[in-house]
């Protein structure tokens, strides 16, 4: 089964950037983003069928007898059905959501099925999964930082003007609808890398030898640093706040993510 493991690496590697795009759509309803994000999905769905048809082909039955090969096809029933439902009735939210859930059984079905084989192929691909979801978890801190740095360029501009200090540093600065806009647009990339980095992290906590809690500092941290941002999300786009109230908001979130990186982490029980 890890044999094709290029073709699981590739399957994740479009999965994530096709749910990028739905997410960038559900913010912002973007057209662009929603037909590359469809076609995207198009894409997972061909390789996963492929992957469907090999494995019945080698097995001579349809790969559905364990657990673990079910889940594989209840992540590909997911990404049929939205994709046929996103053609027929155009419910952009729900094809969004329910990929998540595939991504997640997706990712499950990986390390449940790595653990059961205990092959060097199948330890070598989890290893590279834990990989990613730590790179992806700093990624998106790197976009929530650069957001953070536009946030503080705004209210440092918004203060220069206030107090109508007109000099060189004033203009170097940019204009202020600029900087709350790149700032907004940070977040947006930022959220769903953190996203499917907190679904790698949980579904490699729990088919892991590890132990995983719950309660863990970092693990509680990483959700309280998503909601914070969702939150942001929601009173930009649904409430219309912009300007220097989300800079300020901005600026608390970003403390935070620190207390969560450097403190929390050396608190928690398995993270660095």
């Amino acid at each position: 089964m890890f044999d094709l493991k290029w073709l699981y690496e590739l399957i994740i590697v479009v999965y994530c950037l096709s749910l990028i795009g739905y997410f960038i759509d559900f913010i912002q309803n973007n057209r662009k983003a929603n037909r590359a994000a469809f076609w995207l999905l198009s894409m997972v769905w061909v390789l996963q069928t492929f992957f469907l048809l090999g494995q019945t082909l080698l097995e001579s039955h349809f790969p559905i007898v364990t657990i673990y090969d079910g889940l594989y096809f209840y992540a590909w029933i997911l990404v049929t059905f939205s994709l046929i439902l996103n053609r027929l009735f155009r419910i952009d939210f729900f094809i969004f959501f329910t990929n998540v859930l595939g991504f997640f059984m997706m990712m499950l079905h990986i390390f449940t099925r790595a653990q059961y084989d205990a092959t060097e192929k199948a330890m070598r691909l989890v290893s590279e999964l834990l990989a990613t979801h730590i790179t992806l978890a700093i990624i998106s801190y790197g976009f929530f930082t650069f957001s953070c740095i536009f946030s503080f360029m705004y209210i440092f501009q918004y203060r220069l003007l206030k107090e109508k200090k007109w000099n060189k540093r004033l203009l170097r600065l940019g204009d202020l609808g600029k900087l709350d806009t790149f700032s907004y647009v940070a977040v947006i990339l930022g959220v769903p890398l953190l996203l499917i980095a907190i679904i790698l992290g949980l579904v490699w906590g729990y088919t892991s030898g590890d132990e995983f809690y719950w309660y863990d500092s970092k693990t509680l941290g990483s959700f309280v640093v998503l909601l914070i941002y969702l939150i942001y999300l929601f009173l930009r786009v649904v409430k219309g706040y912009q300007g220097r109230t989300m800079a300020f908001y901005n600026t608390g979130a970003f403390l935070f993510l620190l207390v969560n990186f450097f403190l929390f982490s050396s608190l928690s029980n398995f993270h660095f």
